[in-house]
């Protein structure tokens, strides 16, 4: 069974790597599934016609779901992500615009303010005092960027950002999770009703108004679906991606005096951080249409389920055989799948790459001597078989000067 805890997720997918191309395991609430680690496999199934992220046209086992079943936030909601075909080629069209390039980029003056922000926040503690970095930067930053491209009234931002987190914990009870997705839907049904009652210039506004090339509306339920999933991968993503980067950083500080030196780049760093340690590592789920034979003695029988390893695609001696365990930003090849592969390729992955630029360039340039408070303990991760990342990370602005011998 894959540990819903995910203490060791990268040394897991390297024994499953090692199975073969993919492995049978049982996934919280009993349901069996195929894992895929390896790079090449990855690839192939995610640009495959023959896999679909449909469950209610392709997944038989679908009725054998227990209620409550933790993966279900990702795997069964009705939104863009779990469709297949032209259907996901055209809500996908629908979505797709708020996260191009161009509308990033008008976005980075304000993202440079929030940073600036919480960063100077961070500059003010008195020297020794440690703070958390996911709660005091990585978390405040992406959730705020988020939040205003989607409209979300300040009032609704913290208890909406509370009930994702939760939602995302794959070590809950099945009592738990019905729990947590019916205050999740409260929340983001007083956003639909705030949205339409003071319509404005953001995502969510566009959703709730009737298309002009006459396609028919989302129900409310796939509004509800919808609205989840955009704020929950805009923000979880670069959330993760972040408190990655600066864990690396300070526990390889070699590589900052190589930043200094211009040797390597903050896109280097960010894009080693994707490979190394990716902000999604279990993606659930897809469904094989047909029987797939991935060689080995290995074939995906029709209607069974696979669930994507996408952060252990970076450590794949395969494709790194080069310390592929090691963060290293020199590297002269960073390939990975952590923003996916194929139609399904992350909407949010220019915006969480520009977070994350703005991030670690404002961090590491307002306090030079930042260091970890705990340096020889590894941090925790989330509790999530979906989500890749230190659960805390706890950081000192301003080490403490040394005694002056008496």
């Amino acid at each position: 069974m894959l540990d819903p805890t995910a203490r060791a997720a990268h040394a897991d997918a390297a024994v499953l790597r090692a199975m073969g191309p993919a492995t049978a395991v049982e996934l919280p609430g009993g349901v069996r599934a195929w894992s895929v680690t390896r790079h090449s496999v990855i690839q192939k199934l995610t640009n495959d016609p023959r896999v679909s992220r449909d469950p209610r046209r392709h997944w038989p086992g679908l009725a054998d779901v227990p209620e409550g079943w933790p993966l279900a936030v990702s795997a069964l909601m009705q939104n863009f992500l779990n469709t297949y075909g032209e259907e996901h080629r055209r809500l996908r069209r629908r979505m797709a615009p708020s996260f191009s390039p161009r509308r990033v980029e008008a976005m980075r003056p304000q993202i440079q303010a929030t940073a600036d922000r919480l960063v100077e926040a961070l500059h003010s503690l008195p020297p020794g005092r440690s703070a958390d970095i996911r709660r005091t930067l990585s978390l405040p930053l992406t959730m705020t960027v988020i939040c205003d491209l989607f409209g979300v009234p300040d009032a609704l931002r913290e208890n909406l950002g509370a009930s994702i987190d939760a939602l995302m914990d794959t070590t809950a009870s099945p009592e738990q999770g019905q729990a947590r997705l019916a205050e999740l839907y409260t929340r983001l049904a007083e956003l639909l009703e705030h949205k339409r009652a003071h319509p404005g210039s953001d995502f969510t506004s566009d959703l709730v108004t009737p298309s002009a090339d006459g396609e028919a509306p989302l129900t409310d339920k796939e509004l509800l679906d919808h609205l989840f999933l955009m704020l929950a991968a805009g923000y979880e993503t670069a959330v993760n991606l972040i408190t990655s980067a600066v864990h690396a950083l300070l526990s390889r500080p070699e590589h900052l005096v190589h930043l200094h030196q211009g040797t390597v780049s903050w896109d280097d760093v960010i894009e080693e951080t994707l490979r190394h340690n990716g902000p999604i590592m279990h993606h659930p789920m897809r469904y094989a249409i047909e029987d797939i034979d991935l060689g080995e003695g290995v074939v995906i029988g029709r209607g069974e389920p696979v669930i994507i390893a996408f952060a252990a695609a970076g450590r794949d001696p395969e494709i790194h055989p080069d310390r592929p365990d090691t963060f290293d930003p020199t590297r002269s090849g960073k390939e990975h799948l952590a923003f996916g592969h194929g139609p399904h390729f992350c909407l949010g992955a220019h915006l969480a790459r520009a977070e994350t630029h703005v991030a670690l360039t404002t961090l590491f340039a307002r306090l030079p001597h930042l260091t970890l408070a705990h340096p020889d303990q590894r941090p925790a991760p989330v509790p999530s078989l979906s989500l890749n990342g230190p659960a805390q990370l706890h950081v000192i602005p301003h080490p403490r000067a040394p005694a002056t011998p008496v």
